[in-house]
C-alpha cells in the first residue's frame, strides 16, 4: 500500500475516533444556551473569519447562541481620528458626548462586520448551505454609572435590565441573537457599556448553560505562567487582584466569578488568537482554557441504573484488549450498585466496583479511568473510595486481580500474593488462562 494511502487511511481512522468522542458533547449541548463574548480585538484579528465558522457550527448543532461583542480598539481608533483623548476611571471609559459619537460609530461598524461574516455561504467554505439568522434589538436596558470618586463618567453605563423573555423568544425561533456593548435607558439615552458586564448580565438572566469569554490570554494563569484549567468561583475570586492578569482578564474574570456564583453552570475563558480554541474547549475532555464553576467539576458518587450506557462505553475498550474481564450488560444491570463512579464536568471519567466475599474479604474490580483523565489521580481516588466503603462494611482485607497494573497497586499499599491466599469462592472462579496476579491489602 502506498505511503500516501496509508497516511490517508490513518487520518480517516483518527477522524472517525475523534467524531465518536465528541458525540456525547453534541447530544449534551443540543438545545442548551451559550453566551459567547468577545472583544473588538478578536474581530480585528486574523482568525475572525474562522470564529464565524465555529459559531455557525455551534448553531448547526442546535445550540442556542447569544453573541456579545465589544469594540475597544475600534473606539480607540475613532477617537484618534478625531483627535480626542481616551480617558478612563476605575476601568470604565469616560464617555462624554464626543466620545459617545465615536463609540456608537465603532460599535455599529463592528456589528455589521460580524453580521457580514455570519452571512457567508460560499460553496467552498464551512458555511456552505448555512441559513443563519442573526437578530439584534433593544434587549438591554442601561443606566448611567454617574459620578465615581468625583469623576463624571457621562454616558458610560451599566446594565439595568435584560429582556430575557424577548431573548428566549428569538432563541426559540432558532435565531442567533447578537448584542453589542451599548444599551438604552427608559429616557431614550444611549450608554456605552462594558462587553464583559453585558455578557455576564445576559447569562445570569437566561440561566445560561455556558458563558464563554474569548480573551487575550489562553486562560487564567498562576504566578508561574502555568494554565489553571479548572477553578471554582471562590478560587477564581482569590485571583482577582493578581498582578499578572492581562487587561482582558482583569475585566472578564470578575464577571466570570459573579456569573458562576449566580447560577451560570460553566464559565469558560479561552484565547481568541488560537484557531479552533472555541471548539477545542467545548468538545474535548481536557479543554484548552480555564473553566470556572461554582462547585468542583470532579464528583465521586455511587452508580445508578441510568449510568449503564456510559459505563459500558467506558469499559469496552479495556474489555476488547483483554485488560479487564468482559461484563455483559445484564451483569452490569444486576451489579450496578457495586460500582462507584467519578464524574468530570458531568461526564463519567472512571469507575471501580466492590465485591464482598464475606469473612472480612472483598474484591476491588473493574477499576477503569478514561485515558484523557489518567494523569489527574482519578484511579487513586476511586481506590480510596472503594476502600472506605469496604471498611464501613467490616472488610479487613481487600484484593485485586490484574494482568497489567501490578506495580501501580504495589505503589498504593497492595502486596503481591499467591492465588492460594484468596477466598475459596474466588479461587474456584479463578481464570487460569488469564493468569492474573493477585494483590492483597490489609485495611
Amino acid at each position: 500500500m502506498p505511503n500516501s494511502l496509508c497516511d490517508e487511511t490513518g487520518s480517516l481512522a483518527a477522524f472517525a475516533i475523534w467524531f465518536r468522542q465528541v458525540t456525547p458533547y453534541i447530544n449534551a449541548f443540543r438545545g442548551k444556551t451559550f453566551v459567547l463574548a468577545f472583544g473588538g480585538k478578536a474581530i480585528a484579528g486574523p482568525l475572525a473569519k474562522t470564529l464565524a465558522y465555529d459559531v455557525n457550527l455551534l448553531a448547526s448543532l442546535g445550540i442556542r447562541l447569544i453573541l456579545v461583542h465589544g469594540a475597544r480598539p475600534q473606539i480607540e481608533e475613532a477617537l484618534r481620528e478625531k483627535g480626542l483623548e481616551s480617558r478612563f476611571h476605575r476601568g470604565y471609559r469616560i464617555t462624554d458626548a464626543a466620545a459617545l459619537d465615536c463609540a456608537l460609530d465603532a460599535i455599529g461598524s463592528v456589528y455589521l462586520e460580524i453580521e457580514g461574516m455570519l452571512s457567508q455561504g460560499l460553496p467552498n467554505t464551512p458555511m456552505a448551505g448555512s441559513r443563519i439568522r442573526v437578530v439584534g434589538g433593544n434587549f438591554i436596558t442601561a443606566r448611567p454609572l454617574g459620578v465615581l470618586d468625583g469623576v463624571d463618567l457621562y454616558y458610560s453605563g451599566v446594565v439595568r435590565k435584560v429582556d430575557s423573555e424577548g431573548l428566549q423568544a428569538q432563541l426559540s425561533l432558532g435565531n442567533i441573537v447578537m448584542l453589542s456593548c451599548q444599551g438604552s435607558s427608559p429616557t431614550g439615552e444611549i450608554f456605552n457599556l462594558q462587553m464583559e458586564e453585558v455578557a455576564e448580565a445576559v447569562a445570569i438572566a437566561l440561566d445560561a448553560d455556558k458563558l464563554v469569554y474569548l480573551t487575550d490570554c489562553q486562560g487564567v494563569l498562576d504566578a508561574n505562567g502555568v494554565l489553571l484549567d479548572e477553578l471554582t468561583a471562590d478560587a477564581a475570586q482569590d485571583l482577582l487582584d493578581a498582578a499578572w492578569l492581562t487587561n482582558d482578564l482583569k475585566r472578564s474574570l470578575p464577571s466570570a466569578v459573579r456569573a458562576s456564583q449566580q447560577g451560570v453552570a460553566r464559565v469558560h475563558i479561552i484565547g481568541y488568537d488560537q484557531d479552533g480554541a472555541l471548539l477545542q474547549e467545548l468538545f474535548s475532555r481536557e479543554g484548552i482554557g480555564t473553566v470556572i464553576s461554582r462547585e468542583p467539576l470532579e464528583h465521586l458518587r455511587d452508580a445508578r441504573a441510568d449510568d449503564i450506557g456510559a459505563l459500558i462505553a467506558l469499559i469496552e475498550p479495556l474489555e476488547a484488549d483483554g485488560t479487564i474481564v468482559h461484563r455483559p450488560r445484564e451483569v452490569l444491570e444486576r451489579e450496578i450498585e457495586r460500582f462507584s463512579l467519578i464524574e468530570h464536568d458531568s461526564m463519567i471519567a472512571g469507575c471501580a466496583a466492590l465485591y464482598d466475599y464475606g469473612d472480612g474479604w472483598a474484591e476491588l474490580a473493574c477499576l477503569v479511568v478514561h485515558p484523557a483523565h489518567r494523569q489527574w489521580g482519578y484511579g487513586e481516588r476511586l481506590v480510596r473510595r472503594v476502600e472506605a466503603k469496604a471498611r464501613a462494611a467490616g472488610v479487613r482485607r481487600i484484593f485485586v486481580l490484574t494482568t497489567r497494573a501490578v506495580h501501580w497497586f504495589i505503589e498504593r499499599g497492595f502486596s503481591l500474593e499467591g492465588i492460594e491466599s484468596l477466598p475459596d469462592r474466588k479461587r474456584q472462579m479463578y481464570n487460569l488462562q488469564r493468569n492474573s496476579k493477585a494483590l492483597v491489602k490489609q485495611l
